[in-house]
């Protein structure tokens, strides 16, 4: 299984097939953009141009072992085609990257056995794990993090940030792509996993250290008094992946 389409080749999706590519599987990878396919050929990659939203047919590119969705869209219909077109494709596995944005804020800490809110993301999630045509493995990120995306540089001019005694969950890209590695390698098939750093700050610890290290002034909060939170716990992906976060003290990386 050395045949790996990526469909999304963005912040995460791009590196993620370049790891591959070093690894010596053969990779396609998608994008919506015109501009960027050159980019993404220079790099090795066999890009197609694809966007669910439209009525297209994406055979060629949907000739693979593996499928890896790494787009943000939440197209309920779009997503409804493209699954029918995986199952006439050759494609065994797929790996859906979603996020714990799922998950409601009841002050509590969230496993993969909690329930879920009713947003189209889980009815996109859904629709993913009831299709018997394929094994699907969903990995829920929590806040993204690493390359040129710097929580220094969120909640810019002058904006409050909201829940400053909550706490944050956060990962970094790196450890996005090893996760999604370790699952292909393992064999870790039909499956969901959080995937969040163990450690959670609080907002105004996080969010104070990430703006004054990276030469902001002190942020502003929202009022302290009214909070909720989530932890999201990344037990079971430690646990059954073996899996050692790369980037585990969130307080040395946010500008990383």
């Amino acid at each position: 299984m050395n045949n790996i389409s990526i469909l999304g080749c963005g912040w995460l999706g791009k590196p993620l097939a370049t790891s591959f590519l070093e690894a010596g599987f053969s990779v396609k990878g998608s994008t919506t953009s015109e501009e960027k396919v050159p980019v993404l050929e220079a790099l090795g990659i066999d890009t197609y141009l694809v966007n669910i939203s439209e009525f297209e047919e994406f055979d060629a590119f949907l000739e693979a072992d593996i499928l890896i969705i790494a787009i943000t869209s939440k197209d309920i219909d779009g997503f409804e085609r493209l699954l029918a077109q995986i199952q006439e494709a050759a494609i065994q596995k797929v790996i859906f990257i979603s996020a714990t944005s799922v998950y409601g804020k009841l002050n509590k800490v969230m496993t993969e056995e909690d329930a879920v809110l009713d947003t189209p993301l889980t009815v996109i999630e859904n629709l993913f794990k009831e299709n018997t045509f394929f094994e699907t493995t969903i990995i829920r990120f929590s806040g993204l993090f690493g390359g040129d995306r710097s929580p220094a540089n969120w909640f810019k001019d002058g904006r409050a940030i909201p829940q400053p005694k909550g706490f944050v969950n956060m990962i970094h890209r790196e450890d996005c792509i090893e996760i999604i590695q370790e699952v292909i390698a393992q064999n870790c098939w039909n499956t969901i996993f959080n995937a969040c750093a163990n450690h959670h700050p609080t907002r105004k610890e996080f969010y104070s250290i990430a703006k004054l290290s990276a030469g902001f002034k002190e942020p502003e909060f929202e009022d302290p008094e009214v909070y909720e939170w989530k932890i999201i716990s990344s037990e079971k992906v430690q646990s059954v992946l073996g899996y050692k976060f790369i980037h585990d003290n969130l307080l040395f990386n946010t500008s990383k």
